[in-house]
């Protein structure tokens, strides 16, 4: 599980990051980064936060997918650039997807992005 310190957790930061930064478009996810916050306390640990829409199922299919994101997102924790918002959108297919092409798609969209150390 992610900590207080990785996650987006206020409207305002979710918004900033998806108005602000830059959009990575993958088959299920839309995975977007927003360049180091300076100006910010505790801008040193890269923070993660996840969208999924109704569009992608009920109620138990999208916490599914979210805990799936979840997960990705933690293991790659260590190889994000500090100071990085990641905001990563979940599409409908996302839903039948296994849990290994969510967690590559991820990493290919970090790396495109530039987010990895």
């Amino acid at each position: 599980m992610l900590a207080h310190a990785n996650r987006i957790t206020t409207a305002d930061d979710y918004r900033g990051v998806v108005r602000r930064g830059t959009r990575l478009v993958s088959p299920n996810a839309v995975t977007y980064l927003r360049s180091p916050r300076t100006e910010q306390a505790g801008a040193s640990e890269p923070r993660f936060g996840f969208i999924v829409a109704k569009s992608v199922g009920v109620a138990v299919v999208r916490n599914r997918v979210r805990r799936r994101l979840k997960a990705a997102s933690y293991t790659m924790l260590d190889q994000v650039k500090p100071g990085i918002d990641v905001v990563v959108r979940a599409l409908p297919g996302a839903a039948s997807q296994p849990y290994g092409v969510l967690c590559q798609e991820l990493a290919a969209s970090l790396r495109k992005g530039s987010a990895l150390v």
